[in-house]
């Protein structure tokens, strides 16, 4: 990105004007902080130095061999997973393989936070949000009273329920099997931060908390 134009990063193209990229994916300078699950299904947490649609550079404390499998989950992009391509001094590079579909949306995502800084944008939520494919589930609250809820959406801190109780802020309930602690209330329901931080390895559309 030059003189505060937004760019192309699912094509590698600048805006018109400007010489072509000749790298397959544009790579940006991002900084996101997230965790990462190796084969053994340890996790470590790790931090972007830089991104494209094709592939990931990070700043990781235990490196992954060369082949292995990543699954990486990172604020304001969400799960991502790739083969270590090369390792750096502090970490490694993932290539990520990821279906067309959701190579344009992370395209899109790095777009936005390549721009953000140029067009004045304020910051994302901490974590990507999804609408699972099962949306319905209980609220159970600390007496035992339970609640059937509409999941509005979810992230790996927590969720927005459309649900007819309105439990105080600050007390802990229980979606499915999921704890967490209401901190809104709004008109149709109340969020809810959850107590953990879900597993990466299980969170996408077809989550069940």
């Amino acid at each position: 990105m030059r003189d505060g134009l937004a760019i192309s990063l699912l094509t590698g193209k600048p805006v018109p004007g400007k010489a072509r990229d000749r790298r397959r994916h544009q790579r940006v300078k991002v900084t996101l902080l997230g965790r990462y699950m190796l084969r053994d299904r340890r996790e470590f947490p790790c931090q972007t130095i830089d991104m494209s649609p094709g592939g990931v550079l990070l700043f990781a404390p235990v490196k992954a061999e060369v082949g292995e499998r990543v699954v990486v989950y990172l604020d304001q992009i969400g799960r991502v997973e790739g083969l270590v391509a090369r390792h750096v001094e502090n970490g490694f590079a993932l290539s990520i393989s990821v279906p067309v579909m959701k190579r344009e949306k992370l395209a899109d995502q790095l777009t936005w936070l390549a721009n953000r800084s140029a067009l004045g944008m304020a910051e994302d939520r901490r974590h990507e949000r999804v609408t699972p494919r099962n949306i319905r589930s209980t609220l159970r609250m600390p007496d035992g009273r339970e609640y059937l809820v509409k999941i509005i959406d979810i992230s790996l801190s927590g969720a927005a329920v459309q649900v007819d109780a309105r439990p105080p802020m600050g007390t802990i309930v229980t979606i499915g099997r999921t704890q967490g602690r209401v901190v809104r209330v709004f008109d149709a329901g109340v969020a809810v931060e959850f107590l953990r931080l879900l597993p990466v390895e299980s969170f996408d559309e077809n989550i069940v908390l």
